[in-house]
């Protein structure tokens, strides 16, 4: 008996390319986390479950594999989703936030930073990474226009403009910075765009 839910012959395919895309999409996603703040547009074919963003399934794609445990947050955790990252990464689904590796979640259903697990000090590298599908990304010129993000990676600050995080996610972002080294990394996703957000990361709005 299959552990799928979904018929396999009706999870979509992945990548089109899945060895040179998964690294592509790979370079991408140590870019975005060293240079945080910044625009990254993954040019990668690939097909994504119903639903989900093509920056988001990509990052996905690549970064889990069967040793992660991946959340997804109720408007994503379908069968067929489920399936499609199983299926694809071999990775396990975590029942809940405190024990994910990796959570892809719409920015509406975000539950509060401190439900991921932060790492410790000894390995703060166990920590979770959250890929979190926003409604517009977009670089923006004056803190004015959005949030102001400054740190390691940045020679100077950077605006951004993030749709559907509001002022609670600055808060608790900065709550996630003061518990360096320990604290969740965050990617935001919209459509084929991503930017990454280190817990190294300050963040004013």
């Amino acid at each position: 008996m299959s552990r799928f839910s979904t018929p396999l012959s009706d999870v979509p395919a992945a990548f089109a390319a899945p060895a040179l895309a998964g690294q592509e999409v790979f370079r991408g996603a140590l870019e975005a986390l060293s240079r945080p703040g910044r625009i990254v547009r993954i040019a990668a074919e690939l097909q994504a479950p119903s639903g989900v963003q093509r920056a988001a399934a990509a990052l996905a794609l690549a970064l889990l594999d069967q040793d992660t445990q991946l959340w997804l947050s109720p408007s994503l955790a379908d069968p067929a989703a489920a399936a499609y990252f199983r299926f694809h990464t071999g990775c396990v689904l975590a029942p809940a936030p405190e024990r994910a590796d990796f959570a892809l979640v719409a920015a509406r259903e975000l539950p509060p930073l401190a439900a991921f697990a932060p790492g410790t000090d000894e390995f703060p590298h166990r920590s979770a990474t959250l890929i979190i599908e926003v409604q517009s990304l977009v670089a923006a010129v004056g803190a004015a226009s959005g949030w102001t993000l400054s740190g390691p990676g940045m020679q100077a600050p950077i605006g951004l403009r993030v749709g559907g995080l509001g002022a609670p996610f600055v808060r608790e972002w900065a709550q996630n910075h003061r518990r360096f080294p320990r604290g969740v990394d965050a990617y935001l996703t919209c459509g084929d765009s991503l930017c990454g957000l280190p817990r190294t990361t300050r963040m004013e709005a």
